[in-house]
């Protein structure tokens, strides 16, 4: 067989893989058409398979030389960028460097002053770092739960996408188109994550429903079931999205990838939601996490999602009253009114000093009776982060 022309070899290798990929012939005829061995066929198709167009290219040969960057290595580099373009520099090099181990790799930043000759750097404004997230040292350590903005399908379906990561590891653990932005939508994704990957000690969110609200300890339903599995919800300040910044910064990069433009219908959303999932969790490097994917870090939390949930139990010494159906407790008598969201539920009471009262649901502190003015006195514990009492 004649080899390929150098001049053209990366014109006729795409069109061998145009050729391919529609199906067109047996390998073999391929071969036979473009004027290569079979072997080179394969290898090519091989290495498109594993590394789209930048397979396609030659693999420099010469030997590295310190001062310079082989211009074989800075065409694998901008043409990796041309095919992943929401990769920076700090992605790329890993992900090269996977594909190709024997070559010797420039650093990052020789690599971004590269891309930036090609005209492939775009310029963003900087932004002011996001405070760490307390306490999280391990997957399931905390789980941050958002929306991002919703937008329209093609045929006009409103898209809530419904964000669930874990803190720690990245790891993007539910990722869902939803019709609206309600409780009944939320739940059974939850739900099925609590299923699939066990239950965290925290979930962050910000102060909107369903996840928080205005009255008594900021619980809604929500926030209810979460305290009854013995998870603490977790709420940033209001005005401070920047509290939330790990899923925040996801979001900017979900918007480029899998929402630009919306997709014709919500199935067809979810389904590009579903891919970007994958390719986030599995294979696409992490610059927080040393340049890894999330996924090689994450494990499920061992602690299961039980059959049953159950309501809080209180020690021996604690004054229990059961929510009324109108969200009240009786107490000294009166009527005291508590939250609608605990309709149903026992709390707890424990003197705080000689006329207030520490009100309690499950692990959690959200106020104080006044026993001789019998009102209720909030507390800041809808604000981060929310402590156990």
């Amino acid at each position: 067989m004649l080899p390929w022309i150098s001049a053209t070899a990366i014109d006729q290798r795409r069109a061998l893989i145009a050729a391919w990929t529609a199906g067109d012939a047996p390998v073999a005829e391929l071969a036979r058409r473009f004027r290569v061995s079979r072997k080179t066929a394969h290898k090519f198709i091989n290495r498109f398979k594993r590394h789209g167009d930048a397979g396609l290219h030659d693999l420099p040969r010469a030997p590295h030389n310190p001062r310079a960057t082989n211009a074989d290595i800075a065409d694998l580099i901008v043409e990796a960028k041309k095919a992943a373009p929401l990769l920076g520099p700090k992605k790329i090099i890993p992900t090269l460097r996977s594909a190709y181990p024997d070559l010797h790799w420039p650093a990052s930043s020789t690599a971004g002053a590269i891309l930036d000759q090609a005209g492939l750097v775009k310029r963003r404004k900087r932004t002011r770092r996001s405070p760490p997230f307390a306490d999280v040292h391990a997957p399931n350590d905390c789980w941050a739960i958002d929306f991002k903005g919703w937008a329209r399908a093609g045929d006009g379906a409103r898209v809530d996408p419904l964000t669930l990561i874990d803190a720690d590891s990245r790891f993007l653990i539910a990722y869902e188109g939803l019709p609206r932005p309600t409780l009944a939508y939320v739940l059974p994704v939850v739900e099925r994550a609590f299923l699939e990957r066990g239950l965290p000690a925290v979930i962050r969110s910000d102060n909107g429903p369903p996840f928080a609200s205005t009255g008594l300890g900021g619980l809604t339903a929500f926030a209810v079931h979460l305290v009854k599995l013995g998870i603490t919800p977790e709420r940033i300040a209001p005005g401070h999205p920047e509290q939330n910044g790990r899923i925040e910064r996801f979001h900017r990069t979900l918007k480029e990838a899998a929402m630009n433009p919306p997709a014709a219908t919500l199935a067809d959303q979810q389904r590009a939601f579903d891919a970007f999932r994958r390719v986030y969790n599995e294979e696409r490097p992490h610059e927080a996490l040393g340049q890894v994917p999330p996924a090689t870090l994450y494990v499920p939390s061992p602690r299961p999602y039980p059959r049953k949930v159950a309501s809080p139990e209180y020690a021996d010494g604690v004054v229990v009253r059961r929510v009324r159906s109108n969200g009240e407790i009786k107490w000294a008598g009166e009527r005291v009114f508590l939250s609608e969201a605990l309709i149903g539920e026992p709390v707890g009471l424990v003197r705080h000093d000689d006329r207030r009262w520490a009100i309690r649901f499950g692990h959690l502190e959200i106020g104080l009776l006044d026993g001789h003015a019998m009102r209720i006195i909030k507390t800041l514990v809808k604000v981060l982060p929310m402590f156990p009492g």
